[in-house]
């Protein structure tokens, strides 16, 4: 494993990633697509280490917020087809064409710009419908003026999907909201195919994949679960006996340095924290620029030897202190489990009062990923 010289690393375990694929693949149809979704550096896991499995796996489609992340792909000869998920950029719309990606298109605005950019290539769009959630997204309204311009430019422009976004899918429980949506997205594409269009049609994202098979159309759009990671503990608790998913995420950091304090020792900025024994504390070399939480400063834990070690006072910027008390022969050097086995994404978040798409996808880009 290549970690040498490394203070803190990431591990992407290559059959998790087997395994959720595969998972994911049972639960659709066989003429349902599976889109991955690899935005925000394909949530903190490595933006090309993991779309280059998904390619292995046989994906067909990758997502991504924007034209950056889609270029980076191409650059790397990744192949599958490609959608911008999020806003693109006027002056970006070339790039989208000479890279073969398709773009959501969400506002009226959104297509004129895209029209000032008529080429030989015809420029590839999904129409984004905003059915409730109110973030992208068109209006019935707004949606058939819409039309009205895409079918003076069919030359210029494919209609390659449709899609929306569910806005409380994770719950099965209170399933009226996601029906709605899904009554109202059917109306915009019966609009659309009435004007002669044909386009792939996609609404559901993991928990919609999971809860909803009248969600899944012609492509289901999986992100958080292909992670190994549930959307929310109502998903995980409806289908827990059905499926399992294995994280895929490991981080680990090192033991810098080690050093014995007296009961009654205070510790780390603003002496948040009294020691109440003599303890033997370990300095980790990792803190909130790295994206290890501040939040968990003197209530969250690394594993170290399989042990649980506390975390002592403030998490600061590039250091972190851990209860090493009961560990006998610990070394620096040694290695700490920071996120992994026993130490879930998830544990963290319910400590950190977030959720673990926010505790993967924060983990520094920068930190190297390895796959194992």
């Amino acid at each position: 494993m290549q970690k040498n010289g490394l203070r803190t690393w990431v591990e992407i375990d290559k059959k998790a990633i087997r395994h959720n694929y595969q998972i994911f693949r049972s639960q659709i149809g066989k003429k349902c697509q599976l889109m991955s979704v690899v935005k925000s550096n394909a949530y903190g896991h490595s933006l090309l280490n993991f779309s280059k499995e998904m390619e292995k796996l046989g994906v067909d489609w990758l997502g991504v917020d924007s034209i950056v992340e889609g270029e980076a792909l191409r650059k790397e000869k990744i192949s599958p087809k490609i959608l911008v998920l999020g806003h693109t950029l006027p002056e970006k719309i070339t790039s989208a064409i000479e890279n073969r990606l398709s773009l959501t298109v969400s506002t009226l605005e959104n297509l004129k710009n895209i029209l000032r950019h008529k080429t030989a290539k015809k420029i590839k769009i999904h129409l984004k419908i905003d059915t409730g959630m109110h973030r992208q997204g068109f209006f019935i309204q707004d949606l058939k003026k819409a039309i009205h311009l895409l079918k003076k430019n069919k030359d210029f422009i494919e209609v390659e999907g449709i899609y929306t976004h569910f806005a409380a899918a994770k719950n099965p429980s209170f399933p009226k909201d996601t029906q709605t949506q899904l009554a109202e997205f059917e109306e915009a594409v019966t609009l659309v195919r009435s004007a002669g269009f044909n386009p792939i049609r996609h609404a559901a994202a993991t928990s919609g994949t999971l809860l909803f098979p009248k969600s899944h159309f012609d492509m289901v759009r999986v992100g958080i679960g292909l992670y190994g990671l549930w959307p929310s503990k109502e998903t995980e608790a409806s289908v827990k006996n059905k499926i399992k998913l294995e994280p895929v995420l490991f981080w680990k950091t090192r033991v810098s340095e080690i050093k014995n304090l007296k009961k009654g020792d205070r510790l780390g900025y603003d002496f948040t924290e009294r020691v109440l024994r003599n303890s033997k504390i370990a300095i980790l070399p990792v803190g909130y620029w790295h994206g290890y939480p501040r939040s968990l400063s003197s209530v969250g834990h690394v594993i170290i030897q399989n042990k649980a070690c506390k975390i002592l006072g403030r998490v600061a910027m590039d250091m972190t202190v851990a209860d090493v008390t009961e560990i006998r022969n610990i070394k620096s050097g040694e290695d700490v489990i920071l996120m992994g086995k026993n130490i879930s994404a998830d544990y963290l978040a319910d400590l950190a009062g977030t959720v673990n798409y926010e505790i993967v996808t924060r983990i520094n880009p920068l930190i190297r990923r390895i796959l194992v």
